[in-house]
């Protein structure tokens, strides 16, 4: 059974429905890092793929180990894309119940709650996953002057 739908009604779905609207944006600007974060470790996978025959034995070893980071990364990077993704579903589907709860006469407010709770778990999970990349990113790729003084001499 619906209900008569006027301005008041209208006014108040849409006021309901500010907050969730900010959440997106917020979630969408996370999604925007996180995008950017995967595209620089495939970027840099895939020049060292593409240098990987012209580089010399020793070398090998450190491109594999970065290799390696660098696939942990993508992966977390992934998990906390899909993760903040889910969460951006989850609010939509929570707008879209409280305009329903408020233009029908169905109570909706469980399946309200239940989807911004799910929202939350999500993000908690974008964000962990997120942090988890940023922290291996600081500590797999350490600045190691010898080691770039040592190639330098080498190749003299």
């Amino acid at each position: 059974m619906a209900i008569p739908v006027d301005a008041p009604v209208v006014s108040h779905a849409i006021q309901l429905a500010i907050a969730p609207v900010f959440l997106l944006t917020g979630i969408a600007g996370m999604l925007n890092v996180m995008v950017q974060r995967l595209a620089r470790v495939i970027d840099r996978a895939r020049v060292l793929e593409e240098r990987w025959t012209a580089m010399s034995t020793s070398v090998h070893d450190e491109a594999r180990t970065e290799l390696d980071d660098l696939e942990t990364r993508r992966k977390l990077a992934s998990w906390a894309i899909n993760f903040a993704a889910a969460s951006a579903l989850c609010v939509c589907i929570v707008i879209i119940l409280l305009f329903i709860d408020e233009f029908t006469a169905y109570n909706l407010r469980m399946a309200t709650g239940l989807a911004f709770v799910l929202s939350m778990v999500a993000l908690v999970g974008g964000v962990s996953s997120f942090l988890r990349e940023v922290y291996l990113a600081t500590h797999s790729s350490a600045i190691d002057l010898q080691r770039l003084e040592r190639r330098r001499d080498a190749t003299r």
